[in-house]
């Protein structure tokens, strides 16, 4: 355990955090969603990553996703990863740079116990969801977190017992309802919340791995 593991641990307890060590999980889209939900998930004591994102940053998106001005131009998988580990450098990541498919959902999420569904567009937000659910894998969405204002709004469904979606349903990012940092940054953290909670309750029922 790592000085920054063993700051996590002053707050979660070490048995709790060694637990959630042992779980991995996919982000699928390192954009605005992705990319803040897994800073949130590393500070949470997350160890094992695997991201998956085949566009690079641009300077539009900086208003909310989690890179820097000098980042724009790589790729956002080994972008996130880089900065992840600035954070903690003892995790276990693995970067893809490619477009999900259905065949990639399945060979790349296979081993992951958690899958950040961080889409923008809903057939490809669709596909994922149906691709993992019947593996028992836990989905976390989002729909509807366009424009600023009326954060309450953003709350968390529980649809299933593996699958949870956040967001208000409606307001999704358009000219009118741009995507911007508060909104998805709520969101991102709603779908990091529901994660660790998923988890620390199994560590309740399991205790330790």
């Amino acid at each position: 355990m790592n000085d920054v593991e063993q700051g996590i641990a002053t707050h979660l307890g070490e048995a709790r955090l060694r637990f959630l060590q042992h779980f991995t999980i996919g982000i699928a889209g390192c954009g605005g969603l992705g990319s803040n939900c897994a800073m949130h998930l590393v500070r949470s004591g997350f160890k094992k990553f695997v991201l998956v994102d085949f566009d690079r940053v641009e300077f539009s998106n900086l208003n909310r996703q989690a890179f820097t001005r000098d980042q724009v131009g790589q790729f956002k998988a080994d972008a996130l990863a880089a900065n992840m580990r600035a954070v903690n450098p003892d995790l276990e990541i693995g970067a893809h740079i490619e477009r999900v498919d259905l065949t990639l959902v399945k060979r790349i999420f296979i081993g992951c116990e958690a899958v950040v569904e961080a889409f923008d567009r809903p057939a490809a937000k669709q596909r994922l969801v149906e691709a993992l659910l019947p593996t028992g894998c836990l989905v976390v969405s989002a729909s509807g977190i366009g424009g600023c204002g009326n954060g309450d709004a953003l709350v968390t469904h529980k649809v299933r017992d593996n699958f949870y979606v956040v967001g208000d349903g409606v307001t999704e990012c358009a000219g009118n309802t741009p995507p911007l940092s508060p909104r998805v940054g709520i969101a991102a953290a709603k779908q990091a919340d529901v994660i660790l909670t998923y988890f620390l309750d199994r560590f309740a029922i399991e205790g330790v791995a």
